[in-house]
């Protein structure tokens, strides 16, 4: 996944820290007290300018993303924040390097060093410290973002209805995910993965969080999430009801959640009727997921509509010898003894000139 490589962000202060002892190195290398001093300043600034300029790089390019993980990231943090961020690093990198130059300069030409290696720590301390705040707030992206569930390139069924229906219940049965089950609402606050393994590939299942029917604009980030999982990466979405009501929401609400559904995405979707040991719903395809029944039927309704896989075509080598077909070289063979062989002419040979006339000489000349 793009975010799982992503280093830990340190504080200003660990920054400093470490670039003071990685500085403190260079001047032991140095016998002159003076240059000793110049090469301190230098190595500071150096040494936090590579520092953050690690840490720019160790973020992906946030336009080049999948659209699931982009609008993920957009949706925990904003991407322009995160660009703001960054931003305000990249600028402290550039100029705590020009500034160790310059005063590393200024050091080469001054009475006493001692005082410009001073100036010049509490300057790039400064610096650093300016942007300390954006670095708390990276390293907290960064935390986030690389625990995010890896989406696979698979066949992938998005569950997905309002809060408490039992969308966490039936991912546990059908498939390797264990999210948290309880009798309340908005127990799944995030995007949680399951797997099924087939006889030649296996499918993934997404349990989603729990989404209201209201505005797009009133909704958190928890059912953003659940939106944006079933328009970029489902192939098939299932929308669970409630019709027994116990989720706390009457079927009138699920029901225009459920068109409202509909009319994003443009996958096939199956709408499925949860807690049948406790009410049936006439015209749905029923299960329970407290008792199992009706959660194969599902799951074969499911795969119905899982395209078939596709195998891979075999790459030819052009250098490998060919191999033909021991049945069609006999054939082959057979029908060479039945024909008659053509008989190739006979090249008419000619008489070679003696080597003395070739070369322009006659028997009278010899």
């Amino acid at each position: 996944m793009e975010f799982e490589t992503m280093p830990t962000v340190p504080t200003a202060d660990e920054i400093l820290d470490r670039s003071f002892r990685r500085a403190a190195k260079k001047m032991k290398e140095k016998t002159n007290k003076e240059r000793a001093n110049e090469e301190f300043v230098r190595a500071v600034g150096a040494a936090v300018h590579d520092r953050l300029v690690y840490i720019i790089r160790g973020f992906p390019e946030f336009d080049k993303l999948p659209p699931f993980y982009r609008e993920l990231a957009d949706i925990l943090y904003g991407i322009e924040k995160i660009k703001m961020a960054l931003g305000a690093v990249g600028w402290a990198a550039k100029h705590t390097k020009m500034i160790g130059n310059q005063l590393a300069g200024q050091s080469r030409k001054a009475a006493d060093t001692l005082i410009v290696r001073k100036r010049a720590v509490a300057r790039l301390a400064s610096m650093v410290h300016q942007i300390d705040k954006d670095l708390l707030f990276l390293n907290e992206v960064r935390n986030v973002l690389r625990h995010l569930p890896h989406v696979e390139e698979a066949y992938t069924i998005v569950i997905a209805g309002y809060p408490n229906v039992g969308k966490s219940s039936f991912i546990k049965r059908v498939s390797s995910a264990a999210p948290e089950v309880a009798a309340y609402p908005f127990t799944t606050k995030g995007i949680i993965i399951g797997h099924r393994d087939l006889p030649r590939e296996r499918i993934q299942f997404v349990d989603t969080p729990g989404i209201l029917d209201r505005p797009a604009e009133e909704r958190n980030q928890i059912e953003r999430q659940a939106l944006s999982a079933m328009m970029n990466v489902a192939d098939l979405v299932v929308f669970i009801l409630d019709p027994s009501e116990h989720c706390g929401y009457p079927m009138e609400v699920q029901l225009h959640l459920r068109d409202e559904v509909k009319g994003m995405v443009d996958v096939p979707m199956i709408v499925v009727a949860n807690k049948s040991d406790i009410v049936g719903a006439e015209g749905y395809m029923t299960m329970s997921t407290k008792t199992g029944e009706g959660v194969d039927a599902v799951l074969a309704e499911i795969l119905l509509h899982k395209p078939e896989p596709v195998d891979k075509k075999k790459v030819v080598d052009i250098r490998s010898p060919i191999r033909h077909d021991p049945e069609e070289m006999e054939m082959n063979d057979d029908e060479d003894d039945d024909s008659e062989k053509v008989k190739k002419p006979k090249r008419k040979r000619t008489v070679r000139k003696p080597r003395t006339t070739r070369a322009g000489m006659t028997p009278e000349s010899v």
